[in-house]
């Protein structure tokens, strides 16, 4: 192990308190998130040359969306959590649950809460349901980004054991100098995966195929998650899986599956046309 690490920086989850409110680091990355994503989607959908003939939401389908979109991943990501990673520990204390504040959510299962979300949505304006999943994956790096800061700040997800020069000590990790693996997510999931979407979708033209940035998206994640995990600590309550893999590693899997199937589907629906 270095004979030097990193402190961890000394941040305060709470920013501050005002009576029985507190603003955490952890609610104001989603909320600066999803603040953002959708300014990039109303900008997105007000380009004409991006898309040409083909069909897309109205900018007040997107103000609207917004909080249909906060729901499914507040309340997918929250119970993707309980029932994936630790449903005994709330199974005990239900009223835990209701605590996102302590942190304790899923990626997975904020990314189906928010598929329902546009399917219901979608189906209740009559609006192209591909084009709005293109949307939002082009804009969910943003979020996705912002959210991992946060869980560095909240000194979660940390990463495993290293001798690496940039190694951090993370207070709740025993101060074993580990991989900041939340600062790679950041960079992968967020930086590298908005970049090579913003290419895609403003240098290519792939938002006039629709559903092919979807598909994009989703097997960007899974590949971007899974190289991640080789450096990320497994949750203590499930461990790692037969042959090294994780449980994020095995949600992943699906996801670049279903990816790559959507956008040949994608291509060759367009090509077809």
């Amino acid at each position: 192990m270095p004979i030097l690490a990193l402190p961890f920086p000394a941040v305060d989850p709470v920013i501050f308190e005002v009576g029985p409110f507190a603003l955490r680091w952890y609610a104001l990355s989603y909320i600066v998130g999803i603040l953002l994503a959708w300014r990039y989607m109303r900008l997105t959908v007000q380009k004409d040359r991006l898309w040409q003939a083909v069909p897309r939401p109205g900018l007040v389908d997107i103000d609207d969306f917004v909080t249909w979109g906060t729901v499914g991943i507040i309340v997918g990501g929250r119970l993707g959590y309980v029932l994936v990673y630790d449903p005994l520990v709330y199974l005990a204390n239900p009223m835990e649950i209701f605590a996102v504040w302590n942190g304790g959510m899923s990626f997975h299962g904020g990314f189906a809460g928010t598929v329902l979300a546009m399917v219901l949505f979608a189906r209740a304006r009559g609006i192209p349901l591909l084009t709005l999943f293109d949307l939002a994956g082009v804009a969910a790096p943003i979020g996705l980004f912002f959210g991992r800061l946060a869980n560095f700040i909240n000194d979660e997800l940390w990463g495993r054991p290293t001798d690496v020069p940039w190694a951090v000590e993370f207070p709740s990790g025993g101060y074993v100098p580990r991989h900041p693996s939340q600062l790679y997510e950041a960079a992968l999931e967020g930086v590298l995966l908005f970049l090579v979407l913003r290419l895609m979708s403003h240098r290519f033209g792939l938002l006039q195929k629709p559903g092919f940035l979807a598909g994009a998206f989703a097997a960007g994640y899974g590949i971007t998650r899974s190289i991640a995990e080789e450096f990320r600590m497994p949750d203590a309550q499930i461990g790692f899986l037969p042959g090294g893999f994780t449980m994020g590693m095995l949600l992943s899997g699906p996801m670049v599956i279903a990816g790559i199937a959507l956008m040949v589907w994608s291509w060759r629906r367009a090509k077809a046309a």
